[in-house]
């Protein structure tokens, strides 16, 4: 028999508001150890797929289920799925640890789990602080703290990201990664891809209510390479920068941009570190660093969700 421990499965899920189509014919699943990206423009339907996941609409046809189970049939919910949907439901005048105090007896954890998840997402100096005079980025962080009180396998979060630094943003992604290393299933919605490239093992990306993609990111990359939609970048160092920059404005005259705080450094588009090496040498040019840029899936990413019925497909995640 498959386990079902840390499955989301979302299967034909639909659900119509009137004559709107909100989520159309919606099928994937997603398992425990990964972290998830879960995108797509606004008002793709990310956020009312989440809702139906959690009970909160009901779908017009289909099954969204977390565990094999509907939510609604889960004992002690808090204990087996977090979520964050929004970040402004707090009491303006209640302190960051009164907010979690009042939640702890109905997740069915102890007072001392308050302090434990202030602490984990950054929020124990500011544990006696009102939550109305708390910034965007705080209330994220205070959100998350919520999600995490009863220490759940199942992580749904929407739009995290919004309001953070991005001193707050490289923290977050050190977070998830280190909530899916404890065999935690993480689901991460977002409009923007480059957001959450660098956090996400897969992605399953929607569009008006439709599933448009879902693989792992890796599959997507080489599927952007394969498709002529990613662009590729290249850093290149050299002791001597001028003769650098000449080499490369002769054999790619356009594509080289400086580096900030790197004047021995250049960006170069659309060329691989082969290439670059390859050309260096020819040239004569002593390079001390060569380093392969990552690839910007945007392109990709915005011609899934736009409609364009040449963009490729892929098969769906497997759980």
């Amino acid at each position: 028999m498959t386990t079902t421990h840390g499955v989301v499965r979302v299967e034909h899920l639909t659900k119509s508001f009137g004559p709107v189509l909100a989520v159309d014919d919606l099928t994937f699943e997603i398992g425990p150890g990964r972290v998830t990206g879960f995108l797509g423009p606004n008002g793709a339907g990310k956020t009312t797929t989440l809702r139906m996941l959690l009970g909160l609409v009901t779908p017009t046809s289909g099954t969204a289920t977390i565990d094999g189970r509907s939510y609604v049939d889960i004992p002690r919910p808090g204990r087996t799925v977090g979520a964050a949907l929004e970040a402004s439901s707090f009491h303006p005048g209640r302190t960051a640890r009164d907010h979690l105090r009042v939640l702890a007896p109905q997740v069915g954890v102890p007072t001392r789990r308050c302090d434990e998840v202030l602490e984990l997402v950054g929020l124990k100096d500011a544990a006696r602080r009102r939550a109305g005079g708390f910034s965007m980025g705080m209330r994220q962080r205070l959100g998350l703290a919520a999600t995490l009180l009863g220490d759940p396998q199942v992580l749904l979060l929407d739009e995290p990201a919004n309001g953070l630094d991005p001193q707050g943003i490289a923290w977050l992604r050190s977070l998830l990664r280190y909530l899916a290393g404890e065999g935690r299933t993480v689901l991460v919605s977002s409009h923007v891809l480059s957001e959450v490239q660098q956090t996400v093992d897969d992605v399953v990306i929607i569009a008006k209510g439709r599933l448009v993609h879902a693989s792992s990111l890796a599959d997507l990359e080489a599927l952007a390479r394969r498709e002529g939609l990613a662009r590729r970048s290249t850093l290149i160092a050299s002791p001597d920068p001028a003769r650098l920059a000449r080499m490369v404005e002769e054999r790619w005259p356009g594509r080289a941009t400086p580096v900030p705080g790197r004047p021995d450094a250049l960006l170069i588009a659309d060329v691989t570190a082969a290439e670059a090496g390859a050309a260096a040498f020819a040239a004569g040019v002593e390079v001390h660093e060569l380093v392969p840029g990552e690839v910007n899936l945007e392109e990709v990413f915005l011609r899934l969700t736009n409609g364009d019925t040449d963009a490729p497909s892929a098969p769906e995640v497997a759980a």
